[in-house]
């Protein structure tokens, strides 16, 4: 089996399961472009409040690339550079989901896994979780849309310390380093995700959906033009804004609409 990936839905929530049984849910070819397909997808569904990735079962999260397809998939720099534009593309659709997205990570997550949920706007993980890139161990690079997702949420700094030693570490570390936003015990990851889900589905949707784009772009150092200024100022014409300015003065909980 070379993978696939499982898409769920329950309400405003979406779930892309990593499912590569006996392989720790290592990363395919296949599966990497059905990631890319499938935030695609998701991203013209505006009644979505959060999409949740994590891994099939609980040994792993995505235990990196499936090594056994390096020989017909990877055996060579033109080879190469196919299978690492389909990593970029899924990357780059999750790092630019127009939804709220959360790594919920248990057991390894290592390699091509890391580089997923670093692009993930949250990670949440269980305290056993392992985490780690080990890429020179088999003579390979981190390419540059990869590294550019690690240093952005770790810094250059501790990028580099993560792939120039190639450690496996744990929780307590990655949480130390800013690589997750928080740790929990394994038997409660389900429960603080679905808590976090549920404050993320709560908001108004365009609010969040404006927040990413504008953390997206002031990622970039061009400077600011006044068109996009102006989008501060455009929730101020929804419908949303209105519920929730009413709710706020009746002192209830707003049931926003996504307009």
């Amino acid at each position: 089996m070379s993978g696939k990936i499982l898409l769920q839905r329950e309400g405003v929530v979406a779930t892309i399961v990593l499912s590569h049984p006996g392989r720790l849910n290592a990363l395919s070819l296949p599966m990497w472009r059905a990631v890319a397909s499938t935030i695609e997808s998701l991203n013209a569904d505006p009644s979505l409040r959060c999409v949740v990735l994590r891994g099939d079962g609980e040994r792993a999260f995505a235990a990196g690339a499936d090594i056994a397809e390096f020989a017909s998939e990877r055996s060579n720099s033109t080879q190469a550079r196919v299978y690492g534009d389909a990593i970029d593309r899924g990357m780059q659709a999750v790092r630019t989901s127009v939804h709220p997205t959360l790594a919920m990570i248990q057991g390894a997550c290592v390699g091509g896994g890391l580089e997923l949920a670093a692009v993930c706007d949250m990670r949440i993980c269980g305290e056993s979780s392992r985490f780690g890139v080990p890429v020179k161990n088999l003579g390979l690079v981190m390419g540059l849309g990869e590294l550019q997702g690690l240093i952005g949420l770790v810094g250059r700094a501790r990028a580099l310390e993560i792939v120039l030693e190639g450690r496996v570490f744990g929780a307590a570390e990655a949480k130390d380093m800013g690589l997750v936003n928080r740790v929990v015990p394994d038997a409660e990851l389900a429960a603080e995700c679905a808590a976090t889900v549920a404050r993320i589905a709560s908001g108004a949707p365009l609010v969040a959906r404006w927040h990413k784009a504008f953390a997206n772009r002031l990622a970039d150092p061009r400077p600011l033009q006044d068109d996009e200024l102006a989008q501060n100022h455009a929730c101020f014409d929804t419908e949303d804004f209105r519920i929730g300015y009413q709710a706020f003065l009746a002192k209830k909980t707003p049931t926003f609409e996504g307009r």
